[in-house]
């Protein structure tokens, strides 16, 4: 009966996991859609001004919310009555208002000198940011209510919804002649129709009440470590785009995120794993069931590193085609180079991420603290130093020696708390499918869109195939991946 409910459970996380991975791809996908649009139609230092603008949307939310979002999700999730939702939720939200109000006064206010310092002296997109920084922290504690509460349907159409409606508005307006204005425009109308709709539902579910605020320092105890973390994080993972900013100009940003994104496109695995998993091992945890634990974070570790080093080959061999086919050549020339490097790192954050959770379900979130303060520290310096001497393959090469840092310091310290097995037998395997997989790439290298699917069509075949003769993944495995997916 035991085995039957933990079966039960593990179908419903695959099933989770998986809705989430579709969202992902959809999300990830549409920076790729987008990019070809931006690229295209504006200059390239107007495109470094759009992912500027990005990069510091992602560091307003941080600092608004003050890892009260992580609050949310670890204490919404053990809620067990509708008061006590409505408690958490309206408390949280009473604070993030207070900070999000301020931050989006304070950027208004002072819009031409952090125009000057970081859009090109865009007045008109600093000004419309100050709004959409707003929004964008409403929107993460409303996407941090879904996921709680494991509305994950909500949760994925939402999040998909908002990204393509970003694209539609983003080309009407760049097409009508807007620039880089319009685009940022059309982001934030997007983010707007989300909020909105999110807001309506939550509303419907839960309804409203005035917070008595008795659990606050108990959400702000547990998300302010974090919320350093997360500062740091926004550190090592995109102050690279201000560096090269201030140090080279924004047209050296465009040439530089290109190649960033498409190495980021292997975080499609690891956002569905740390959206839905954490929720899961939280109640295992919580309940003592430290076995369960442990052979889900085994197994997650696995099946990532099953995609993810495939990817990574997939990704540096196929980076310069699918940027001549994305942007312009000019900046294809500059961007390639980035690829690989932030491939690899976004392999060993993904792996750290998934270690991350033994640290967080004790709530050591101190540990973490610490990790990214020294990650932060080692990034901000290899950067300056390694951007000065070889320019923006130096911000990626800094990119993986600090990624490479946070997973031996997670590593270690997850180890503390939860027993994590790697599987070296089968990322040694994965390592010589991969290998075969190469050989299409570099004896065909493809040019233009039908080449490139069909040649990563082939690709993955022949992985897939390589990994079955060498046993990477044995025949129990495949009944229990059967029978999560009720095959």
């Amino acid at each position: 009966m035991e085995d039957l409910q933990s079966m039960s459970e593990y179908r419903l996380l695959a099933q989770r996991i998986g809705l989430i991975g579709l969202a992902n791809v959809l999300v990830n996908l549409s920076g790729i859609f987008l990019l070809p649009i931006l690229t295209k139609s504006l200059p390239v230092e107007d495109y470094g001004v759009w992912a500027q603008v990005n990069v510091t949307i992602s560091l307003a939310s941080v600092v608004i919310c003050l890892g009260l979002s992580a609050s949310m999700v670890r204490f919404m999730a053990a809620a067990s009555s509708r008061e006590e939702i409505q408690e958490c939720f309206y408390s949280i939200l009473a604070v993030v208002m207070l900070t999000g109000i301020s931050a989006m006064l304070l950027i208004f206010c002072l819009a031409e000198p952090i125009a000057r310092a970081l859009f090109n002296g865009n007045v008109a997109v600093t000004r419309a940011l100050s709004v959409i920084v707003f929004v964008e922290a409403m929107n993460g504690l409303l996407f941090s209510y879904y996921r709680a509460t494991q509305r994950m349907k909500l949760y994925a159409i939402f999040s998909v919804a908002v990204v393509y409606i970003t694209i539609v508005l983003a080309y009407c307006f760049v097409k009508l002649g807007y620039g880089v204005y319009g685009a940022v425009l059309g982001l934030g109308i997007a983010k707007l129709i989300g909020f909105v709709f999110m807001l309506t539902m939550l509303l419907q579910q839960i309804g409203f009440r005035i917070p008595s605020f008795l659990h606050l320092l108990e959400y702000v105890s547990f998300g302010i470590p974090l919320f350093s973390s997360y500062l740091f994080d926004w550190i090592v993972n995109s102050s690279d785009r201000y560096i090269i900013g201030m140090l080279l100009g924004t047209v050296w940003v465009g040439y530089y995120n290109p190649g960033y994104l498409l190495g980021s496109l292997i975080t499609v695995f690891i956002s569905p794993i740390g959206t839905v998993l954490p929720i899961t091992l939280y109640r295992y945890y919580d309940c003592g069931d430290i076995k369960s634990v442990e052979k889900l974070l085994g197994f997650t570790i696995k099946y990532f590193l099953a995609l993810a080093i495939p990817s990574v080959f997939g990704l540096t061999l196929l980076s310069k085609p699918m940027l001549f086919m994305l942007s312009t050549p000019d900046i294809a020339e500059h961007s390639y180079l980035i690829t690989p490097f932030i491939a690899l790192s976004m392999v060993l954050v993904g792996i750290a991420s998934i270690l991350s959770n033994a640290i967080y379900i004790a709530k050591k979130t101190a540990i973490s603290m610490k990790i990214s303060l020294i990650a932060a520290i080692i990034n901000l310096t290899l950067t300056l130093l390694l951007v000065s001497m070889a320019g923006v393959v130096g911000a990626a090469v800094a990119t993986f020696f600090t990624f490479f840092f946070i997973f031996i310091a997670t590593n270690y310290f997850a180890n503390m708390f939860i027993q994590i097995k790697f599987d070296y037998e089968f990322m040694l395997k994965s390592f010589v499918a991969s290998l075969v997989m190469s050989i299409p790439l570099i004896l065909w290298p493809p040019s233009g869109f039908i080449e490139i699917l069909r040649i990563i069509a082939v690709s993955i075949i022949i992985y897939l195939q390589a990994i079955w003769l060498l046993r990477g993944i044995n025949k129990e495995e495949i009944r229990f991946i059967k029978s999560l997916l009720n095959l």
